[in-house]
């Protein structure tokens, strides 16, 4: 780093905010799709290039989908496991580990179902879409694990993974259509309404309720730092935007404690 760079204003939002970070006692770290985009996983809004730019969800994601036609579903959400399932975590999630295992950040509220954050060394997350890692069969509560489910998606002629009961398997994330899981939202809720300060990474602060955290945190006196490229609600009431490469801001955020 040059003298440039280090007195850079992007150089001391970095300090700025790993010194709220070190003063913090209960920070609380947001992520979203944009935090796995380095993983080589694409986002779900972004022009030309996300995911929904090229699908209509509620046309292969929604919950009445899976149930009405779960051959067209799976025809979706097996490319969805395809690409989810081989990724691997990068810096970005190793850093928000790093973070946890500092005792810097309480916990990981995550909307991402790709498993990332646990790939990277995070202990603590709380996975608010779901998880790839199991399907669940809702005729008699099976739980299954990745591995045996991709095998059963890739050797059903119709690429529909199904129980042992026979029924069609539903991935482990919520599905549009569906409610978030109760015990994820409340901790959730509870870390926020404690968190003196939070940081949200990689999204872009839309999908509710989850977009609702960030203004709980602020009621109750807390700081808000955003780490995101691209438009929020929050920017004009986040102490901080870092708004550069999402790998290259928290290792400069490391790098600063």
């Amino acid at each position: 780093m040059d003298a440039r760079s280090a007195g850079s204003p992007r150089e001391q939002a970095r300090r700025d905010v790993a010194g709220l970070l070190a003063a913090s006692k209960n920070a609380v770290v947001l992520t979203g799709a944009g935090i796995s985009v380095p993983s080589g996983i694409p986002d779900f809004r972004t022009p030309q290039t996300g995911i929904w730019e090229h699908v209509n969800p509620m046309e292969v994601a929604h919950i009445d989908v899976w149930e009405r036609d779960p051959v067209r579903f799976w025809s979706f959400y097996g490319q969805r496991f395809h690409t989810l399932g081989p990724a691997e975590a990068n810096p970005a999630h190793r850093a928000v580990a790093e973070l946890e295992s500092r005792g810097l950040i309480e916990a990981v509220i995550t909307q991402n179902i790709d498993r990332l954050h646990h790939k990277g060394g995070a202990k603590d997350v709380i996975e608010m879409h779901g998880s790839i890692a199991h399907g669940v069969c809702l005729s008699c509560a099976t739980r299954v694990d990745f591995e045996p489910l991709t095998a059963s998606m890739a050797a059903a002629a119709d690429g529909v993974p199904r129980c042992d009961c026979g029924a069609a398997l539903k991935p482990n994330v919520v599905l549009f259509g569906e409610m978030l899981p109760e015990a994820e939202v409340e901790r959730a809720y509870d870390l926020c309404e404690r968190a003196d300060l939070m940081i949200a990474i990689g999204s872009s602060l839309e999908v509710h309720p989850v977009a609702s955290l960030p203004a709980v945190v602020l009621r109750g006196g807390g700081d808000l730092v955003l780490v995101t490229q691209g438009p929020t609600p929050y920017d004009d009431v986040a102490l901080h935007k870092l708004d550069g490469d999402v790998v290259e801001e928290l290792q400069g955020v490391l790098a600063a404690l």
